[in-house]
Order: structure tokens, then C-alpha cells, then sequence
């Protein structure tokens, strides 16, 4: 399966997960929805690897631990972002990843001299973050700047985070190995903040439902995240990232009885347009390697 499809499908997984933490938190504790995500996560892969004979060894744990630490605490301040700002606000602070991820190319392109960024790419992030502000409309109030700040890291880590992703594809290392070792990340986690959020809460079959939904289609998710970004060109991967927007939107509507407005429903088709501008630049550019260099995406 091509990259661009692989994020389309990972972007609806991951908004269905959503789906399921917005129903979970009426139940249980942001700390221990991270918890029990991440051993569902660490869990599923441990079984997955053992049944088709593969190894969790790994040659390079140093990029596993710097891969799991920005991954992990980009999830740590989004929560943090998420609890003391609007919703529509952090998520959009977060989602700016894929802008600072733009950035870290081109400052990588010209430190390096020799390689270049497709422009046309990066407008297409640009064009998809304004469809992001366009459904989200977030806005800051002025007791809310710490909040902020720890949005606007949250995002940063997590294009750091994605980057490192990429480099560990480009090391050889399977995407099950890498969601596998970000899954014990979020185990550890969640089991230091769970104290901090009320500790652990008794179970009955819905909230379990819910918990092991969150655990199986985040690791879905991240395994064709992985795999894109492993083998595709990373600003492609970060417009098609946007989609998540579009299909949470569309979910808020149809269970959460979400209101639709004139802009929300521009910023999707500008988000959606984006998307399929940047699959279409992928194949065109370079059709016969679609693993391309990052710095060149």
C-alpha cells in the first residue's frame, strides 16, 4: 500500500480513537487512558512479532529512546495544552507540527547546501494549516498563556518526534519495533501521571470496550503512520496528517451533535484539497522512488 494511503487510513483510525477517548474520559483519567493505550499497544505488538517470528532486539535504542521521549512528552504537554485551554485550541497548537516540521526541513536543506525543499509541498502544509484554524477557530484568552506555551511545544516535539520516525525507517527498522518501543513509552508514562489525574478507576465491560478500542486502533494507526513515514516523503505525510481534522469534524457532527458552519466546512475542503494536492506533487515529482530523500520532500 502507497504512503499517501497508508496516512489516509491511519488519519480516520487515529479520529476514531478520538471518538473513543472522548467517551473514555467520562469514565477515566487522561493519565490512565495513556496507560492502558499504551500497553494495549505494547501488547498487540509483542503478540504480533512473536506470531510471525520477528525480534523486538533492536541495534539502535538510542534513536528508540530519543524517538520515544519526544513522542511522549509531545503527548504529556498536549494533555497538559488540553486541560487548561479550549479543545479547538490545543489541538490546533498541536497539529502545528506538521508547520515546525516544514521549518526543520528548510533549515536542514540550507545547513546542508546541497539539497533543496519542494516549495509547492510546503505551501501545501501551510494551505492545510489554514484549514485546520478554519474548523478549529481557536483563541487564547490571556490567562491561558502557560497553557499555550505548552501547545505550541507539544507541536514542536512532535515534529520532532515524526522526524525521528523517518530516520528510523531509513535505519531499517520495522514500524511494529518502533510503535512497540513508543508503546512502553506511553506505559511509563501514564503510570507516573495516573497518580496526578485520581489513580486508577474501577472497570466495567463499556469502559474496558473503550480502553482496549483506544489500544488497538492507536496501534493500528501508528503502524501505517510508521510505515509512511518510513517509506514516503515527509511534508506529503504532514499534509495528509490534516485528514484527522476532517474526519474528527465529521464524527463531532454525527454523535457529538457538533455545530457545522459555513467556515468549518471551507477550512475541511481546504484541508481535504491540500491533501490531494500533496499526493498528487508525490507522484509527479518523482514517480519511480517513493521513498525519496527527506530533506528533498
Amino acid at each position: 500500500m502507497s504512503a499517501p494511503a497508508l496516512m489516509i487510513i491511519a488519519s480516520l483510525l487515529f479520529a476514531l480513537m478520538g471518538v473513543c477517548v472522548k467517551l473514555a474520559s467520562a469514565h477515566y483519567a487522561a493519565g490512565e487512558i495513556v496507560l492502558y493505550r499504551g500497553l494495549v499497544g505494547a501488547l498487540t505488538i509483542a503478540l504480533l512479532t512473536r506470531w510471525h517470528g520477528g525480534t523486538l532486539r533492536t541495534v539502535v535504542p538510542a534513536m528508540h529512546f530519543w524517538r520515544s521521549l519526544t513522542g511522549v512528552c509531545a503527548l504529556c504537554l498536549w494533555f497538559y495544552a488540553i486541560g487548561h485551554l479550549p479543545l479547538a485550541t490545543a489541538m490546533t497548537l498541536n497539529y502545528m507540527s506538521s508547520v515546525w516540521m516544514a521549518l526543520f526541513l528548510i533549515g536542514g536543506a540550507i545547513a546542508l547546501g546541497g539539497s533543496r525543499v519542494d516549495a509547492r509541498l510546503v505551501c501545501t502544509v501551510l494551505a492545510g494549516f489554514a484549514g485546520v484554524a478554519c474548523v478549529l477557530q481557536p483563541a487564547i484568552e490571556r490567562d491561558q498563556l502557560r497553557g499555550g506555551l505548552a501547545g505550541l511545544l507539544s507541536g514542536v516535539l512532535a515534529a520532532m518526534a515524526y522526524l525521528q520516525v523517518t530516520a528510523l525507517g531509513r535505519a531499517g527498522e520495522p514500524e511494529y519495533r518502533v510503535v512497540f518501543y513508543f508503546s512502553l513509552g506511553g506505559v511509563a508514562a501514564g503510570a507516573l501521571t495516573t497518580p496526578l489525574t485520581g489513580g486508577l478507576h474501577a472497570h466495567d465491560l463499556h469502559g474496558l470496550v473503550l480502553l482496549v478500542s483506544i489500544g488497538v486502533l492507536a496501534t493500528a494507526a501508528q503502524l501505517m503512520m510508521t510505515r509512511a513515514y518510513g517509506t514516503g516523503r515527509t511534508l506529503v505525510n504532514a499534509s495528509l496528517q490534516y485528514l484527522g481534522i476532517a474526519w474528527s469534524f465529521l464524527f463531532g457532527v454525527l454523535w457529538f451533535d457538533d455545530p457545522v458552519t459555513a467556515l468549518s466546512l471551507a477550512g475541511m475542503a481546504l484541508i481535504v484539497a491540500a491533501g490531494i494536492a500533496a499526493a498528487r506533487l508525490r507522484r509527479s515529482a518523482n514517480p519511480a522512488d517513493p521513498a525519496s530523500s527527506t530533506i528533498e520532500s
